[in-house]
């Protein structure tokens, strides 16, 4: 084995890393461009880091091209991974190509599916276990991100437009009220808060079955174990 085959594996987890970073730092842009910004313009910052982030996004996907014995097999597999981590809102500003801020918003979110990909290395370190506890693992990460990030694209449409809401509090709590289907006393105005009211309540009648089976496993276990005789 030469000595950069055997540097691989090493440079392989420090790329999936700074992945990690890279997703972490962009989601904390989106919530400050969110939270902070005027909801009519798109900051020249946080389309610098989105930028910067996309192009981690795009290196580790050549970097796996290259390491690939098939490349042509790796490149189609992949392509869906390709596709979201392309900076679209950067490419559309040099060719002067000005976008409303409700649009670059939702462009904006493409990149955060790759982000949320690169994030589940902490679900990974999570569920050390059997696969029963990285599916639930998977579970917790794919709700509570959801659910954040519905809640910023929720405020971001409907502060301006909706009188009934009331800062980014009223907000979270309408996103988790919705993922338990609960429901909350505040109603969408806008087409995508419209959007996101079915999609909450639905993504917590599709995973809420994975939490009641983690659950009932856990106790078949643990019903098991005190029910098995010890050795005198």
């Amino acid at each position: 084995m030469t000595s950069s085959e055997s540097s691989r594996p090493g440079f392989t987890d420090t790329l999936g890393i700074l992945k990690l970073l890279a997703g972490i730092t962009l989601l904390v842009a989106l919530s400050w461009e969110i939270l902070g910004g005027n909801h009519v313009h798109l900051s020249d910052t946080y389309l610098t880091i989105q930028f910067f982030v996309c192009m981690i996004f795009l290196y580790d996907f050549l970097f796996r091209l290259i390491q690939s014995g098939q490349k042509f097999r790796f490149f189609v597999r992949h392509l869906f991974y390709l596709l979201i981590s392309v900076p679209y809102l950067t490419l559309l500003s040099w060719a002067d190509l000005r976008m409303t801020h409700d649009w670059g918003i939702l462009v904006g979110l493409i990149p955060m599916l790759r982000a949320f990909l690169a994030m589940f290395i902490i679900v990974q370190w999570m569920a050390r276990g059997s696969r029963m506890q990285w599916l639930f693992a998977a579970y917790l990460f794919t709700v509570v991100t959801f659910t954040y990030l519905s809640a910023l694209v929720f405020y971001d449409y409907e502060v301006l437009v909706n009188p009934h809401l009331h800062g980014f509090g009223n907000a979270l709590w309408w996103a988790w009220m919705n993922v338990t289907t609960v429901g909350a006393a505040i109603f969408p105005v806008t087409a995508v808060g419209k959007v996101l009211s079915v999609l909450l309540p639905s993504l917590g009648m599709m995973f809420f079955p994975i939490f009641t089976t983690y659950i009932l496993q856990e106790y078949a276990v643990k019903k098991g174990s005190e029910d098995t005789p010890s050795e005198v």
